[in-house]
């Protein structure tokens, strides 16, 4: 078959990637395997920014065309919540500060997310970090699996969907683009970035480019936010049959103060100057010799947390073509995480004491110092606030590798081999806080307060380690106007725990000790599991099946069958210590999935639509909410839960000034099963009590969402306008409102929908008599300056147990500057 090639108007904006087919996947591996579709198919380039690939899955492309036309320096995962099934709610509207996403229902823990084929899902909980993403200027296209994963995915951890995005290359001309941007709440962010151009005969050549962004936290009025960034990448094409080597780096470091949440109770800000609040400054006061002094308050408003990392990772990609129709593709990877999320505890100078013994040591939510003196008041009498933030130190490194080879110019095959190893060290040392309240410095691992017993105090102690070993297979075969799909994805997946402290509750309170001497006697006197190690394995069979039928010139319909798997995390596993090894509850389930998706898409020069119905079954569905009090996250398995929905989009430019898209989807899901969330004993009779969420909707996910987007460029000026309705939210999984132990309720059964509406502005400069790559950029982001509930779990059970959720982000404004040559 011949290739076509549709030439549309200039003004039709397109990533390289759309020309290549590499917008389709997220390893080399699998965008070498699509791009052979292109082959015998026509490449179609975005409309608007926005491109429905012609495969087997509900997928969706977002490239340059409408990520440049976001807010400078903004989290990809905020930029994909124009995709249908997305919902994002930002934690602030500059992209530095996290958010909460959801495809489909599944939250960020069940997405599996790659930067150029590296996985970036926390090793232990899954957890996704938007804020430590790419800059946006350096991101060529993300594309969006809605419901089923890669068959080469690097992930025991995704149930449902995927997000991936790639790197753009060097330009192969030698260029210097800076922006400069500045907004509301002090925001100043500077943007460099130097292409090398060809710097050999052989093609060879790279990009460096760095950024720079602080600004005021949204609410409260005492922190702030500052992140930077420096990436880099070297490319060498191989020939000039694809073949390629490139290695690129990223590092980013993040220095932030949490703000804005708060609990989802009759004290959540219901209007603009309920929201806009402010936290006093406070001063620790100092301690009196010879006192009992009590600790102070200053410095435990969640506002007074820093929330630090430290991110980066080296990538190499690969292709080489073996011989005719043979073709190896090799991505390795290696990165590192540092990380806390602040918080303080009440420390005592002196002992903590049991059947007669004297510890040292973090006995519950406390810690014990044994005898040192924390405020240098000259007594050890004292209670003294400290810094106690969770710490996480993760080294992993990985590759995921593939084998095509095409039988024919119909038929193609690949095998896959993926490794992924996680180092994942959790720990708990203390620090002291400074006389403003905030932590002497925002990583206490760096210098730690040490007891009288020479250690230091942790309030966690533990190291796992996450072993992915993953092999896979696929086929493609084209069959006339029919192109079926075949693969089998298998993961072994092992998790090496090692917990050095006691664990005292079934949501997972511990007690850690610095010596063997201490939790020996400890050991001797109470009845927890002490500290051991415990190794889980679990593996499975995943099938991925699909198909393509084209039923006119640019219309099809695909459908695709698979299963998900997901392990469970080093929370979920932890908590299991509390068990004996020979228990049930000691050994949890993974979750499991069958993923199910029908549609019909038409692709043209003009038109970009797709439409698509889809069904999800849960098996072991675990719930989880973080409480931020407690510091602590309590899970519950729901059992089996049914989602479906039906999700939609049309891109079209029915001229070259103008394109417009809309967008929408509709999801349902159905607990099966009442849950046990407690039991009760009476007259030596235990009686289990359950949540009633028999039929009802899992929490935390919007029943709808639709929104629109419209550009139009008229002569040096384009103005483009976006806005999006998102539904409501149950705040539990009862679907029941809120209320105290008295009864009295607290907040009704679900968030009210809210509506968010913003505006780019763009302007050349080249009537100025400079060239093309110089504007002025406007965004307004909630124009109409919504008050609204941000994000939340939504996954707690119980009725009588508020979540946290996140104030809504305020109306904002952000002006660029953007100069290029």
């Amino acid at each position: 078959m011949k290739m076509k090639l549709l030439v549309a108007a200039s003004t039709f904006a397109i990533g390289s990637a759309a020309l290549s087919g590499s917008a389709f996947a997220q390893s080399t591996g699998s965008i070498d395997f699509d791009e052979t579709i292109i082959v015998s198919g026509k490449v179609t380039r975005s409309v608007a920014g926005v491109e429905t690939p012609d495969t087997s899955r509900a997928k969706q492309v977002l490239d340059q065309a409408i990520i440049s036309r976001q807010a400078p320096g903004q989290s990809i995962n905020d930029i994909i919540n124009l995709v249908p099934g997305v919902s994002f709610q930002n934690n602030d509207p500059f992209g530095s500060a996290g958010g909460t996403l959801t495809i489909r229902g599944f939250d960020s823990s069940r997405i599996s997310q790659t930067f150029d084929g590296l996985p970036l899902n926390d090793t232990g909980n899954y957890a996704l970090y938007s804020n430590q993403q790419l800059d946006p200027e350096l991101i060529e296209q993300v594309n969006v699996n809605l419901g089923s994963t890669d068959v080469d995915s690097p992930t025991a951890a995704a149930t449902g969907s995927t997000v991936n995005y790639r790197t753009r290359k060097p330009g192969e001309e030698f260029g210097v683009r800076m922006l400069g941007s500045a907004g509301r709440f002090n925001f100043m962010r500077v943007f460099g970035m130097v292409d090398t151009g060809v710097l050999t005969p052989s093609g060879l050549r790279a990009f460096i480019a760095a950024s720079s962004a602080t600004n005021d936290t949204i609410f409260g009025g005492i922190g702030e936010i500052n992140k930077k960034q420096i990436n880099a990448r070297i490319y060498q094409p191989l020939g000039d049959n694809g073949d390629f080597i490139s290695l690129a780096g990223h590092y980013n470091k993040n220095r932030n103060n949490f703000f804005g949440s708060v609990r989802l109770d009759t004290g959540f800000p219901d209007t603009k100057e309920e929201r806009d609040y402010t936290v006093a400054r406070c001063t620790v006061a100092p301690g009196v010799t010879g006192v009992a002094d009590s600790a102070t308050s200053c410095g435990s408003a969640f506002e007074y947390r820093y929330n630090p990392s430290d991110t980066g990772n080296i990538r190499l990609n690969s292709r080489f073509t073996l011989a005719d129709g043979l073709v190896l593709t090799v991505d390795p990877s290696i990165q590192y995480t540092k990380a806390n999320g602040g918080g303080t505890s009440v420390g005592r100078e002196g002992v903590y004491t049991l059947a007669g013994t004297s510890y040292t040591g973090y006995i519950g939510s406390t810690p014990y110092y044994g005898g040192v003196d924390l405020n240098g008041d000259g007594d050890i009498l004292d209670q003294v606030r400290v810094h106690t933030p969770s710490q996480t130190q993760t080294w992993r490194i990985g590759v995921i590798s593939s084998l095509r080879y095409d039988i024919d110019e119909n038929n193609t095959v690949r095998v896959s081999y993926s490794y992924d190893r996680g180092r994942h060290r959790q720990t708990g040392e203390t620090g002291l806080l400074a006389l403003n309240g905030f932590g002497a410095e925002p990583f206490p691992v760096d210098n730690a307060l040490i007891g009288q017993d020479g250690t230091p105090l942790q309030k966690r102690d533990r190291l796992s380690y996450a072993i992915l070993h993953q092999v896979s297979g696929e086929y493609r075969g084209t069959f006339n106007d029919l192109t079926v799909t075949a693969g089998l994805r298998s993961p072994f997946f092992r998790r090496n725990l090692t917990n050095n402290c006691f664990v005292t509750s079934v949501t997972g309170n511990v007690s850690c000790f610095g010596t063997d001497a201490a939790n020996t006697a400890y050991s001797k006197s109470t009845t927890f599991q002490g500290p051991q190690q415990r190794v889980f394995n679990y593996n499975k069979l995943l099938p991925n099946l699909g198909f393509t039928y084209r039923v006119g010139g640019d219309a099809s319909v695909f459908g695709n069958y698979s299963q998900g798997l997901q392990v469970p995390g080093t929370d979920n596993l932890y908590q299991s210590f509390f068990y004996a090894p020979d228990r049930a509850e000691a050994k949890p389930d993974p979750e499991t999935t069958h993923n199910f998706d029908l549609g019909f898409r038409v692709r043209s020069g003009r038109v970009q639509a797709q439409a698509s119905g889809w069904y999800t079954i849960y098996n072991n569905r675990l719930a989880s909410a973080f409480d931020i009090d407690l510091d602590a996250t309590i899970y519950r398995n729901l059992g089996r839960v049914d989602k479906y929905g039906i999700d939609g989009s049309v891109s079209y430019m029915p001229i070259d000034e103008l394109s417009l898209y809309v967008f929408g989807s509709y999801l349902k899901s159905k607990i099966k099963n009442d849950v046990i969330i407690n039991e009760t004993t009476v007259g030596g009779v235990t009686t289990p009590v359950f949540a009633q969420t028999a039929g009802k909707r899992e929490g935390g996910a919007p029943v709808y969402t639709f929104g629109a987007r419209a550009q139009g460029d008229l002569g040096p000026v384009s103005l483009g306008i976006q806005a999006k309705r998102t539904g409501p939210r149950f705040v539990n999984d009862q679907n029941l409102p809120l209320v105290s132990n008295a009864g009295v309720v607290l907040y009704p059964n679900k968030t009210p929908a809210y509506t968010l509406v913003d505006i780019d502005a763009k302007v050349s400069l080249e009537f100025l008599g400079l060239n093309d790559k110089t504007f002025f950029q406007l965004n307004v982001s909630n124009v109409f300056d919504e008050v609204y509930v941000g994000g939340f779990s939504g996954t707690a059970t119980a009725t009588n147990s508020a979540p946290f959720a996140q104030i809504g982000a305020p109306r904002t404004v952000i002006g660029t500057i953007s100069i290029g040559f």
